[in-house]
């Protein structure tokens, strides 16, 4: 599948407003993600993977201005608006009068050699990283909305809708790359076996049941003069709505997909210290394996969409196979 005309358009550095010397496109299953000079642009693709559904221009609109307000929760000065792509004569304009032909997210471009995923790949992610993380996450829940509807998507029956619909979504897939028959019935089996302890769960939601992040892994924080952690889950709530120890779970499943086990278990004790949150590492294990399996669902969703080059696709299936392996772990 070619690349929306819109999107080869804003490939040319000359086709914007600002100074911009080259123009890096980066795909995710959902996203198109221009860089280019001092700014990001950001752009729903019309999908439906049924958790989520961009396919009208208003959807994608909506959820635009829903990035952008709870995105700035975290980042206010990172998040900067929500702008049309209009036509203008054979070309288009980043705003503008003209008619709209799609919605984007317009951010300040982060310093790309502070992403804490090339932190880590370089070697240099620290104690003292993941103190300011913790210090920049606990004031964060604290604030977050909880308790009345909020709370009642950390039942056990709420959270395994989350949990199960991953089984279904990737039952297509096994035996054809990344992800095998075992693997899939032993962390199924898990997941449905732990679901039963419903009182767990409902002591939780009485109180560490919030509007959270959502997408919280090394992808999604920079580590600058500050910490920002930006890319919230949007487009569906029943993702956002979740246990604090759903969205930590993430993170320390990250950094043990990294191979950075001990920095992973730091992390847990400091969060746990800072929040008073002892009854997080009950349910630990079980959500690590929930977000590795979502990670891995992902990739596999990536690699299959038809308009990803075959250097993506390759990637993807790789790091699904990974991410399998690791949720198969946590399940054992």
């Amino acid at each position: 599948m070619s690349l929306p005309y819109f999107i080869t358009w804003f490939l040319d550095p000359a086709h914007y407003d600002h100074p911009v010397d080259r123009v890096e496109l980066v795909q995710t299953h959902i996203s198109y993600v221009l860089l280019a000079g001092d700014f990001v642009y950001k752009f729903k693709k019309p999908v439906n993977f049924g958790f989520l559904d961009f396919t009208t221009l208003d959807k994608r609109h909506h959820f635009c201005q829903q990035e952008l307000l709870l995105n700035r929760r975290l980042c206010p000065d990172i998040y900067l608006d929500v702008f049309p792509v209009c036509r203008q004569g054979a070309g288009f304009t980043l705003g503008g009068s003209g008619e709209a032909v799609e919605y984007g997210v317009k951010m300040m471009m982060m310093p790309q050699e502070r992403m804490m995923g090339r932190v880590i790949e370089r070697g240099e992610l620290s104690k003292s990283h993941i103190n300011d993380i913790v210090d920049t996450l606990v004031p964060f829940y604290e604030r977050a909305a909880g308790g009345g509807e909020i709370a009642g998507f950390g039942t056990a029956q709420a959270v395994g809708v989350n949990v199960l619909e991953n089984f279904d979504q990737t039952r297509g897939f096994i035996g054809k790359g990344a992800l095998h028959q075992s693997q899939f019935d032993t962390i199924s089996s898990y997941a449905r076996t732990f679901l039963h302890n419903e009182s767990l769960f409902l002591e939780r939601s009485a109180n560490r049941v919030k509007d959270c992040h959502g997408d919280l892994y090394s992808a999604n924080i920079c580590l600058a003069d500050k910490v920002y952690i930006f890319d919230c889950i949007e487009f569906n709530e029943r993702f956002r709505y979740c246990d604090v120890a759903s969205d930590v779970a993430f993170l320390a499943m990250d950094l043990d997909f990294h191979g950075l086990q001990e920095l992973s278990g730091f992390f847990i004790d400091r969060f746990v210290t800072a929040s008073g949150d002892a009854g997080l590492l009950a349910v630990l294990s079980f959500y690590k394996c929930y977000r590795a399996y979502v990670r891995g669902k992902i990739g596999l969703f990536t690699a299959h969409a038809p308009e990803v080059d075959e250097i993506t696709r390759s990637k993807s299936l790789a790091q699904a196979e990974k991410y399998f392996l690791l949720a198969e772990k946590y399940a054992g």
